[in-house]
Order: structure tokens, then C-alpha cells, then sequence
């Protein structure tokens, strides 16, 4: 007797564990058949409104002296070139100098035996930042010239930057939100349903490319910086509750 309440028992916590189950895989499929999830986009273009040119002077000498002495007068020829082309020295900056000793391979008989002494190489950083974009791009494009004059400089390609980034960021993500309320609306009338609360909703990665090709998106964000013509987009994923007519 005592073995067959304890299979009554076992078979009931059973039926009531399918229940419950039950219940909840119900209430489940209506909490997903009562959402709407779309996905809004926001997209503008911009023109960058500030620039920056990297490049590097270089310098080898026997004497490390003679080597600062040369860079010193590299750097006021440089910065002599940037003014006579309408670039403010506030807008010039170098950096550290530094210098390492530089050696020779040294072979006898066509083995190596060592290394000997040649002198240093010194080399400084500079940065060229303005608004002045048209000004900074012209100049840029006639550094190298002064290669002419014996000034081992490189020049790198300009980069462009927004600094109001901030602010079309969250001028974007408003327009996406704005788009996925819109979709969800359209979907929940075209479905003869009127629609609820938003139940979540998240934004993805910026993706800043060129204005105009087919440059591809990145799963961690594009930040494009070669291009002054720039085109700026964010995605935002919602969920919101339908409610039928």
C-alpha cells in the first residue's frame, strides 16, 4: 500500500511538472507573438573641418653635435617654409628629438668579423593641426620640395577629423531610433495591430567611411580618416509590444 501512494505521488509531481511547463512555453510563445523587432537607420554626410599632417626630419652625422646643429637648422627652414605659405606657428608642433648610433658591417676574406662605428641618425617628429584645410592640404603637397635644399624630410598623408563628432553621434542615433518606431508602426498597422511600449531597444557600431565608394563595414566600427568627404551611420535594434485591434 505504501508503495503505490509513493507512485501516486511520484505520477502526480509529473503531471504537474508538465503543467507548468507547459504554462510557461504558452506564455512565452504569447510574450514572442506579441513583439514587434525592427531595426532603424541613421545616415548623414559631412564635410571635415580639421586636419592633420604628420612628418619627420632626418639627419646623419659622423658628431652627434654636428647632427643637432644641422636639425636645428632644418627645423627653422621648415618652419620658415609653413609660415610663407599661411601656416600659423600655432599650428606647428615637433616633437622629442631622437638620435641612435648607427654601424657598419664589417667583412674580411668574406666573413663577417664586426662592426664598426658610423655615426648617428637623428631623427624629429612634427605635426602640422588646422581648420585650414585648404591651406594645410596646399602646403602638404609642397614640403617634399624642400628635399631640393638638401632637408631630409618625409611627409605623410593628411588625416581628416570632425570636432563636433560628439553631437552628430547622437544626432544619429536619435534618427535611428526615430526609423525603427516608424518601420515598427508600419508593420504593426499593415498587420491590423496598433503599437505598444518599447520593451528594449540598442544601438550598434558607428560606421564613419568616404562620402562616396564602397568602403566596407567593420564588426568594431569604421572610423575613415583619409577622407574629407565623410559618410556617418549607426543601426538601433527595438523591440516593442503590439496590441490588436
Amino acid at each position: 500500500m505504501n508503495n503505490l501512494w509513493k507512485y501516486i505521488i511520484i505520477a502526480t509531481a509529473i503531471v504537474l511538472s508538465a503543467v507548468v511547463l507547459a504554462t510557461a512555453y504558452t506564455e512565452r510563445y504569447r510574450m514572442q507573438s506579441g513583439t514587434i523587432t525592427v531595426t532603424g537607420l541613421g545616415e548623414t554626410e559631412f564635410t571635415s573641418d580639421l586636419i592633420i599632417v604628420n612628418g619627420s626630419l632626418n639627419v646623419e652625422r659622423y658628431d652627434v653635435a654636428d647632427g643637432y646643429r644641422q636639425m636645428e637648422q632644418d627645423r627653422e627652414k621648415v618652419i620658415k617654409f609653413l609660415k610663407n605659405h599661411g601656416i600659423s606657428e600655432e599650428c606647428i608642433s615637433f616633437a622629442m628629438l631622437s638620435h641612435r648610433e648607427t654601424y657598419n658591417s664589417v667583412y674580411q676574406e668574406g666573413k663577417y668579423i664586426g662592426e664598426s662605428f658610423d655615426g648617428y641618425y637623428l631623427s624629429q617628429e612634427f605635426t602640422i593641426e588646422s581648420k585650414d584645410i585648404d591651406a594645410v592640404e596646399e602646403v602638404a603637397r609642397e614640403l617634399p620640395s624642400l628635399l631640393a635644399e638638401d632637408i631630409n624630410i618625409s611627409v605623410y598623408e593628411p588625416m581628416y577629423f570632425y570636432s563636433d563628432l560628439n553631437t552628430l553621434k547622437l544626432d544619429l542615433i536619435a534618427a535611428a531610433a526615430a526609423d525603427a518606431r516608424d518601420r515598427a508602426t508600419q508593420i504593426a498597422m499593415n498587420s491590423n495591430a496598433k503599437l505598444g511600449n518599447l520593451n528594449w531597444s540598442y544601438a550598434g557600431v558607428f560606421q564613419i567611411t568616404a562620402a562616396t565608394g564602397d568602403e566596407e563595414f567593420s564588426a568594431g566600427g569604421a572610423f575613415n580618416l583619409s577622407s574629407r568627404e565623410k559618410k556617418a551611420r549607426v543601426t538601433v535594434r527595438a523591440e516593442y509590444k503590439i496590441k490588436n485591434d
